[in-house]
């Protein structure tokens, strides 16, 4: 027995709920913050040794496990949360629940630890509470995440139930709860909700993930017919260009940066629909260009909202000349979530429209013209927040460094993973044919 046949998983799923008890009882606010950040490192720790030991071949028993799919949907998910504790402002510790979030980091990576349908529908369900508690305490309105996460929830449960009995209502049923849990049009207002009621971070965590589409590859592409498949097609593609369309005329920065990630979770789900190698290999790798992407402009915006509150885009801001460093991290990060050459996005999209144009010429069409409106709104954004007039005050507001760690730490995956994308284009080409080959529409 080595070092890898340990049961890394199940580790990477321990240390976060230790972490959170043990942070629960710390008093201090700041050393709670770093207790909470030395813990999620080793949560990251065990989640690139669990990654390691399915690549070797030496994964060891235990309650979880690592296959194609999840090998590094776990780094990527606990470096998120490292991440964003370690950006974490300050002056906004007072606000932040450091045992929540380790909590909610265990029930995610455990979500992407399992495997087995109703265990994971568990996981999918639980997920949910942790948002809906920081909404309670914040004293914000609940009405509207509720009614979608309940709707969720039982379709979801009520979906299994009935593919286990044979019944074909019981696909429909999982299709339902899938476009609900990504925010597919029209059952998409929660995503907003939470972004403009709950905290940036806390709102980040629980979607930038987009287990939507793991509940997807798990639950659904397995066992639905295709006419199932298509449906769920159908409904993302309406979303990518609605939500694109959406971002482009926000006049917040909250809801801006909400419907920029349903645009682009909904590119990730066509992919699904297609299932066909090519494309659905675009589509994981885009799932992970979506989640540095989307993490570092979310955590940039976070930074800019932590200097100067919320952010309107009625008007010109002009905030470039106090922030400069924070604009350029945002364009970074912004343009690599629309596939700006050099970067992972550029990949993942060039898969995902070849493989779309092979399999529907029309699905092709509309997915290029969901990027280019999703780029005019990134564009838009960045010029509305960080130019034209200038800013009220002279006195400069600049990232510190462990925001500019953080973020430069995505950016660099980006950059990485466009540059010498072979890695991780092979990574998932395997992913792809296996999840196909194990296709058995009942």
């Amino acid at each position: 027995m080595t070092w890898l046949s340990l049961p890394w998983a199940d580790l990477t799923v321990a240390v976060p709920l230790l972490g959170a008890a043990v942070v629960g009882r710390v008093r201090d606010i700041p050393t709670a913050g770093r207790w909470c950040l030395g813990f999620s490192l080793a949560t990251l720790g065990c989640a690139v040794l669990a990654g390691l030991a399915f690549a070797a071949g030496a994964t060891g028993p235990g309650l979880f496990r690592v296959d194609e799919l999840s090998a590094p949907l776990l780094p990527l998910v606990a470096l998120l949360h490292v991440l964003t504790v370690l950006a974490t402002a300050r002056t906004k510790m007072n606000r932040v629940s450091f045992t929540g979030h380790l909590a909610g980091e265990a029930v995610r990576l455990a979500t992407f630890a399992t495997i087995d349908p109703w265990p994971l529908i568990a996981l999918l369900s639980a997920a949910t509470v942790l948002p809906f508690i920081e909404l309670v305490k914040r004293g914000k309105p609940t009405r509207v995440y509720v009614l979608h996460m309940a709707l969720f929830v039982g379709l979801l449960t009520a979906g299994w139930a009935g593919v286990e009995a044979g019944a074909e209502w019981g696909a429909v049923a999982l299709m339902a709860a899938i476009l609900v849990r990504s925010g597919t049009v029209p059952v998409h207002l929660w995503v907003a909700d939470l972004f403009e009621h709950g905290s940036f971070g806390t709102a980040l965590l629980f979607v930038a993930p987009i287990a939507g589409v793991y509940a997807a590859l798990r639950l659904v592409l397995p066992v639905a017919p295709d006419w199932v498949l298509t449906g769920i097609g159908a409904f993302s593609l309406v979303t990518a260009v609605y939500a694109a369309g959406m971002a482009v005329v926000q006049r917040d920065a909250r809801r801006f940066f909400a419907y920029l990630f349903l645009s682009h979770a909904s590119l990730v789900l066509v992919g699904l629909e297609l299932h066909t190698v090519i494309s659905l290999t675009g589509a994981l790798c885009l799932w992970v260009s979506v989640v540095l992407s989307l993490g570092g402009l979310g955590l940039t915006l976070r930074a800019v909202e932590a200097r100067y509150g919320r952010l309107s885009l009625a008007g010109h801001q002009g905030l470039y000349a106090r922030s400069p460093a924070l604009a350029v991290c945002f364009l970074l990060t912004g343009l690599g979530s629309v596939g700006f050459p050099g970067t992972l996005g550029f990949v993942a999209a060039e898969l995902l429209m070849d493989g779309a144009v092979d399999a529907n010429l029309f699905v092709g069409v509309v997915l290029v013209l969901a990027a280019a409106v999703n780029g005019i709104a990134v564009v838009r954004a960045y010029l509305l927040l960080f130019t034209g007039a200038k800013s009220a005050s002279p006195v400069a507001v600049g990232i510190t460094p462990k925001e500019r760690f953080a973020v430069l730490v995505l950016a660099a995956l980006l950059l990485g993973g466009g540059l010498v994308p072979q890695a991780l284009v092979a990574s998932r080409f395997h992913a792809a044919e296996t999840l196909l080959r194990e296709r058995n529409p009942r």
